[in-house]
């Protein structure tokens, strides 16, 4: 009994996990076509740290989000 709660309680957790990954890649498509610009070029070539600090602090918001959407 314990152990089938268990593994219900683990299923639903990788099935949320999972759900939460492919909606960040979905809004990060999204970044990407929406931006006027590349992130890669500015990132890697242009070394521009403070668009790494904005996406970073985004994607930690939005996944702060999306597990508040998951917890309930």
């Amino acid at each position: 009994m314990i152990a089938n709660q268990l593994l219900h309680q683990l299923l639903v957790a990788t099935v949320f996990s999972i759900l939460g990954l492919v909606i960040l890649g979905v809004v990060w498509l999204i970044l990407v076509k929406i931006l006027p610009f590349s992130l890669r070029k500015e990132m890697e070539d242009d070394q521009n740290i403070a668009l790494g600090i904005v996406l970073g602090s985004l994607i930690l918001g939005i996944s702060l989000i999306i597990a508040a959407a998951i917890h309930g």
